[in-house]
């Protein structure tokens, strides 16, 4: 009975899995910036489960990220940057929809927020 039991929580677990977006990769797109012209967002991210790690780069520089997380085809990240000399964390949240990810930045303690659309790069 154990081992019946075993065999069904480990399908659930693997359906489970199959139903997750998949997101690792690289992801392109862009967004106005602050001065109204574009910004290019490039984000190669790779999957360990539900834990996300990558990278985030802009014309303000190439940048870890962290916290990340996905859930579904919900997706996650915080991105630390340093600008004139005051540290902020940008925070990503949204969701995959196959090659597209749509996600909304905001930016902690700050009235600014921005969306997106990132694409699989192929």
């Amino acid at each position: 009975m154990t081992t019946l039991i075993s065999r069904f929580a480990m399908l659930g677990l693997l359906a489970i899995a199959a139903m997750a977006a998949d997101v690792a990769g690289k992801w392109k797109g862009s967004a106005p910036g602050r001065d109204g012209q574009p910004m290019e967002y490039n984000l190669e991210l790779k999957a360990d489960g539900a834990a996300l790690s990558g990278t985030l780069a802009t014309q303000m520089g190439s940048t870890p990220i962290t916290d990340g997380k996905a859930d579904g085809d919900n997706v996650s990240f915080k991105v630390k940057r340093e600008f004139n000399g005051n540290a902020f964390v940008m925070n990503y949240a949204g969701k995959v929809d196959g090659d597209e990810m749509k996600l909304t930045m905001t930016v902690e303690g700050r009235e600014m927020r921005r969306e997106m659309t990132l694409k699989r790069a192929k």
